[in-house]
Parts: C-alpha cells; structure tokens; sequence
C-alpha cells in the first residue's frame, strides 16, 4: 500500500470555518476515495492524513492548550459535513473527537487533570480510540493486581480508526474483595506491550473504519494511570459525561449520510419526470430529514449547555432514538425516489444505505432507550435496567 499523501494545506488559524473547508478542499478528495475504500475494506488512512494536515484532529482542543478551540456545536457540525462525503472518514473521526471534546469538558468543568493529554493531541496530534460501545456500563475484559498496577487481558471490539491510534482509552473489571466488579478506566499506548489489532472488520456499512479488534495479552497498566473506577452496570457520572458529549457527535454522522442521501437523490429525480407520486416520495424524504435535524439540534443544544445526569442522558438518548428512525427513513425514502438506480452501486445510494444502519447499534439501542425513559418518567432507579 501507497503512504497516503496529506493535503497540502496551510495551518488553520483558530477562527477557521471547518465546514467551508471541508466542502470546498477535504470533502471533494474524500468523495472521490469512498468507493474504493469501501470495496477494498480498506481504513480511510489517505482521509485521516489530510484530517490532521487541516488541523482538525486537535481542532476541538482548548486554545491556551495549542488547539483551535472548536466549540461543541462546531465540531458536531465538522462530523456532519464530512459524512456528505465519506460516512466512515465521519464516524471513525467521532470516536476520536467525542474523547477529545469529552476531556475538554472534564477539564474545564471539573478542572480534571487531562491537560497534559489534552496537550499531546494538540502538539503530536495523536489520535485518540475507544472501545465502543460493547462496553457500556458493564465494561468486559479482566483486570488482575499485580505488584504497581494491574493485568489486563480484554478484546475491545468495535475499535473505530484503529490502525490510526495511538491510546486507546478503555476499561476492565477488577473483582475486588471488598467492593466487588470494580471497572477500571485508563488509557494503553498502541505501541505498548501485549497491544494487538486484530482486523476482523469485515461489515455491512462503514467499512472504511476499521472497527476491529484490539486485544489486550496480559498488558500491564500502572496504578497511576488509572483514572477511573466505578461499581460495574451501574450509572455512573462519567457515562452521565460520555452519554451528553459522544453521542451527538456520533449521530452527527447519520444527518450528514442523510444529508448526502438527499442531494444524491433529488438529483436523480430531476433527470425524470416528476408526477405526484414523485413529488410525495421527496416530500416524505424531506420530512424524514427535517425530524432528523431537529432531533440532532437538541441534542447539541444539551452538550453544549446542560449538566450531564439522568435527566439530560433520557433527553441525549431520546433524540438518539429520533435521529435513527429520521435517517433511516430519510435514506429508505431516498432509494425511492431514485428508483430502480439506487440498486446500482455505482449511484452510490447503495452505500448510504448501508452506511446509515450504523445508527440502528450504539447505545443506547431503541428498546433498552425505552426501558431507560420509562424508568425515568416513573420515577425508577435507571440502574434497574442494567
């Protein structure tokens, strides 16, 4: 494989528009190496070079600690006008971005110690992984004391951008003897011992991700790079935290497939005739659509200004659940209107359909979502539903 060559493009000054950028120099580029991307099951490693020639990979980190300062909203905004173009290059940039905007928010809200990585993303622009959502609140994997720190033995599935990481931050379960499933929290260099990728990533949609799976072989992590532990499948504050930064910036990714959808198709319906029926079809399109960015607006509405608890994680949740329907249907109607086209692959409305069923599979998914907004409209426990 060829090393990607990065854009050329002059380092952004702090007040930047990312979305101008994006459409009018990165998003083109993007476009043009989705398919091959997609065909090949190969990471968008060319689209992530240019990611950090732009300046976006540190964009939402604090000025005074070497960003750019993009806000909250700013950046949901970046994720969705790259999914017009390349919804894995989206999707694989949330995962990164929501660690980053989430540290952002813990060391200015809480005045959490997370400068120093806040400035390593910022000055070496590294990239930032997680473990998705397959860990959730019960976490997997096992962790052992040993003598300093701990053993981790864990396959982290669902890795999005993982030949691009550099820390992977993620979690175990120590079974403690007096508290019990105790989750650790921490952060393991990719370089580091006993850290493995293993590509499995073989998947309907946003293949170019490169979700796979890193496995942790008895990777030791010392006692002073935990930064975190919790009871193991209960609500806790952080996920209060993950839930009111990540999950906007993840569906961003599905307005902006949406978004795509739309254009792709009404461009199709004008080289046709446009009878009722037609006109009905990109009416229920556009409908779809609008409920889908409205959903997504209130959502960034709460993380850029609501504390994080179990009322603001019901309403985040609840236009997860929103923007899911709205872009699914929005990309369904949209294949419609296209006709017998969309089944080409080479329209490309194939691969929005495939891309977009993504949002069917983070957390939390429509029923466990009821279940949790039932709980909190009666006045239960959320943490009676695990």
């Amino acid at each position: 494989m060829s090393t990607p060559t990065a854009l050329k493009i002059k380092q952004p000054h702090p007040t930047t528009d990312w979305e101008t950028l994006i459409h009018e120099q990165l998003g083109p580029r993007f476009a043009q190496r989705a398919r091959a991307v997609d065909e090949a099951d190969r990471f968008v490693a060319e689209n992530y070079a240019d990611l950090k020639a732009a300046g976006l990979i540190a964009a939402g980190v604090p000025l005074e600690l070497g960003g750019a300062g993009a806000s909250f909203a700013e950046m949901s905004a970046v994720v969705r006008a790259l999914a017009r173009y390349c919804g894995s290059t989206a999707l694989a940039f949330a995962m990164h971005t929501h660690q980053v905007m989430m540290s952002e928010w813990r060391w200015r809200i809480q005045k959490a110690p997370l400068e120093g990585l806040l400035k390593r993303v910022a000055a070496e622009r590294i990239v930032l992984l997680s473990s998705g959502g397959s860990d959730w609140l019960h976490s997997s994997g096992t962790a052992k004391r040993v003598d300093g720190g701990y053993r981790i033995n864990a396959r982290k599935v669902f890795s999005s951008g993982s030949p691009a990481g550099d820390l992977l931050l993620t979690s175990a379960v120590y079974e403690d003897p007096e508290a019990g499933p105790t989750v650790l929290h921490f952060g393991v260099p990719m370089n580091a011992p006993g850290v493995r990728i293993d590509p499995l990533w073989r998947a309907l949609g946003m293949r170019g991700t490169a979700s796979n799976d890193i496995v942790l072989d008895d990777v030791f992590v010392a006692d002073t790079a935990i930064g975190g532990k919790r009871a193991q499948g209960r609500w806790h504050m952080l996920f209060h935290i993950v839930t009111l930064i990540a999950i906007p910036l993840i569906y961003s990714t599905y307005v902006g497939i949406a978004e795509a959808a739309r254009e792709l198709a009404l461009g199709q319906a004008r080289k046709r005739r446009i009878d009722s029926y037609q006109r009905a079809r990109v009416g229920a399109l556009d409908t779809e659509l609008a409920a889908a960015r409205l959903a997504l607006a209130d959502m960034v509405a709460a993380g850029s200004s609501s504390a994080p608890g179990p009322e603001t994680t019901n309403r985040i949740f609840i236009g997860r659940s929103l923007v899911a329907r709205a872009a699914l249907g929005c990309v369904e109607q949209a294949m419609e209107v296209c006709g017998g086209a969309a089944f080409y692959r080479d329209l490309g409305m194939e691969r929005l359909f495939r891309d977009v069923q993504g949002a069917r599979y983070h957390p939390l998914t429509e029923s466990v979502q009821r279940d949790y907004a039932g709980c909190i409209a009666l006045g239960l426990d959320p943490d009676t539903i695990g």
